[in-house]
């Protein structure tokens, strides 16, 4: 009966989570479209980037049912690759700092070091534990060689929260301390872009994130209030910025979603993009896999928050896919009874 009982709660808790994605992703979509069609925008961008995420997450949820070690693991190796060979897969400019792939580069090795940590907290053989963390060390190693210091960063980060989550028996405070980090991260890009941070701060920004992307943040945000309630229209920002028009390889980002979002579907578009990133939270908070997985899961979303809201990671369906592909990965329910994580 306890084993009936809990199975029933547990299939309550992801149809509770999954109705809350539905209706998420769904308003998402709809409000795209409304604004695109009051300004003759492009949503397909946007439309693309929710599919993506919504077919990795389904994705992520059988794989990981049938596969609970060998999918994560795939997972990793497979995002690895695609930051080697990000150049020759994608079109735009070089990897080079400040804009380009370097966004995306990290975002995807930061997915691929999640996916291998929580496949190591799944398996229940030390020897292959051990494997897999190694290989996690060895992405977030990759990640320098690749010379992506961001994914190097956001890599050790994913690695010592995974550590710290073999620590704590209970996910509530860590899945709040991590929306408490993504939301940090993205009042200062907004402060950055507002010019409200004390100035020898705001130098050493400045430095780190080079006069051009913050132009590109003074315009978005420029924009985002003159048109508060829709925005300018999806894919309207590089028609109507001048700092974009004015560098050598345009690509038409502002290179920070929460800004991009602002400036293009306005106030509710930021609340939209808010809601994703915290049903995603709520979805692991929910999920019946052990802590371990999901904090870890959890971090490496945090993280690639982090990079999304400093860069244009999410323009790249690779990286979208990933995010919905390591949360289904993390809220999965195996089909075999999991080790208890050691």
């Amino acid at each position: 009966m306890t084993s009936v009982a809990g199975s029933t709660e547990d299939g309550d808790r992801r149809n509770v989570s999954d109705a809350v994605g539905v209706l998420v992703l769904g308003a998402s979509t709809t409000w795209s479209l409304i604004t695109a069609a009051a300004h003759d925008g492009r949503p397909e961008g946007v439309l693309l980037a929710l599919l993506a995420v919504a077919a990795g997450y389904a994705a992520g949820r059988i794989s990981g049912a049938l596969l609970p070690v060998a999918a994560p693991c795939a997972a990793a190796l497979t995002g690895l690759g695609l930051a080697v060979g990000l150049p020759h897969l994608t079109p735009g400019p070089e990897i080079v700092a400040p804009l380009g792939h370097a966004g995306a580069m990290a975002a995807l090795l930061t997915l691929a070091t999640g996916a291998a940590c929580c496949a190591a907290w799944t398996t229940g053989s030390p020897a292959l534990r051990l494997l897999l963390r190694l290989m996690a060390v060895g992405i977030a190693a990759a990640s320098a060689a690749l010379g992506s210091t961001s994914g190097l960063v956001t890599c050790g980060a994913v690695l010592l929260c995974s550590l710290a989550a073999g620590q704590m028996n209970h996910r509530g405070p860590g899945i709040a301390g991590l929306l408490l980090a993504a939301t940090a991260v993205t009042g200062l890009t907004w402060a950055v872009a507002g010019n409200a941070v004390p100035e020898g701060l705001a130098e050493s920004l400045r430095g780190r994130l080079t006069p051009h992307r913050i132009g590109l943040w003074h315009d978005a945000l420029g924009l985002a209030r003159e048109n508060t309630a829709l925005g300018v229209g999806p894919g309207r920002f590089g028609e109507l910025s001048t700092t974009a028009a004015q560098s050598l390889l345009p690509d038409g980002k502002p290179h920070s979603a929460p800004l991009q979002m602002a400036a293009e579907q306005g106030l509710v578009g930021v609340l939209l993009l808010g809601a994703a990133f915290c049903w995603l939270l709520y979805a692991l908070w929910r999920s019946p896999r052990p802590t371990p997985v999901v904090l870890t899961a959890g971090a490496a979303l945090t993280a690639l928050a982090a990079i999304a809201a400093v860069g244009n990671a999410l323009s790249f369906t690779m990286v979208s896919v990933g995010a919905g592909l390591l949360a289904g990965l993390a809220t999965a329910h195996p089909l075999t009874e999991e080790p208890a994580p050691k």
